[in-house]
């Protein structure tokens, strides 16, 4: 049975396509199935495993509007579980043609679909904002997976991002779930760190994965390099951190 998360925050730089790309390698050396959608237009989850934006022949866009095959678009990795449905920046005109379809804030869904049965998990790194893209992302998922960093205004938007995700639960997709919160860029020596994982375990409780995410150069260096911070360094902190909450999230879905 294939499971679906989108790994959104409308706030920017909190972690959103490092936790896309990392948890999705993770779970991929776990010896699960995973396709990674990058439904970002910066493409930044598609660099991320070592495609160059301008060499793409087919991507999401041509899925969404042009009616292709997601399976002509899906390309291959350095592991062997571990698949990309890859994005550039045609993605932004994705959004504004997508207006004029009838079902809008189902298309994303009916491209997955066709594919869903071929994989454990498909994990969609959304765009840092609340439009028709990350719509169409909560739409045809599962579950939610919600980045905060651990950080100063890490709770800002966070009501704005609920509120979306209620509205969709309401009239689009009644069986979405949260299936947890995510802490990035933690780092024990600083107080405000320790005081957001308070906060935020305080708030939301049992919705909190356990596994924080600590910052470290190794999970910074990685994108840079094109590769998954667990191929870059198997051993570094964020790649024992990513491992850790890929553990987490395959005992939690056991249940």
């Amino acid at each position: 049975m294939s499971k679906i998360i989108a790994i959104a925050n409308q706030k920017g730089g909190v972690g959103k396509t490092t936790t896309s790309v990392n948890l999705a390698a993770s779970l991929a050396v776990l010896e699960q199935k995973v396709l990674l959608v990058d439904a970002d237009p910066q493409g930044n989850a598609t660099t991320g495993v070592g495609y160059d934006l301008k060499e793409l022949k087919a991507t999401i866009y041509e899925c969404l509007v042009d009616g292709l095959e997601p399976k002509e678009a899906i390309l291959k990795t350095d592991n062997e579980n571990l698949f990309l449905l890859p994005s550039n920046i045609d993605l932004v005109g994705a959004e504004l043609e997508m207006l004029n379809f009838e079902e809008k804030e189902s298309v994303f869904a009916i491209v997955l679909a066709k594919v869903k049965d071929d994989y454990d998990y498909i994990l969609i790194d959304c765009s840092p904002s609340l439009g028709l893209l990350t719509v169409n992302s909560l739409a045809a998922a599962n579950s939610v997976m919600i980045p905060v960093q651990c950080q100063y205004f890490a709770l800002e938007g966070l009501g704005k991002l609920l509120n979306t995700i209620k509205i969709i639960q309401k009239r689009l997709n009644t069986a979405l779930e949260i299936e947890g919160f995510v802490l990035t860029m933690y780092d024990g020596r600083v107080r405000l760190s320790n005081q957001v994982v308070a906060e935020v375990r305080k708030h939301f409780e049992e919705m909190v994965f356990d596994t924080l995410i600590q910052q470290n150069v190794k999970l910074a260096e990685a994108p840079s390099y094109g590769q998954p911070v667990i191929l870059y360094d198997a051993e570094c902190r964020g790649s024992v951190n990513y491992l850790s909450l890929a553990n987490e999230l395959l005992e939690k879905n056991k249940k």
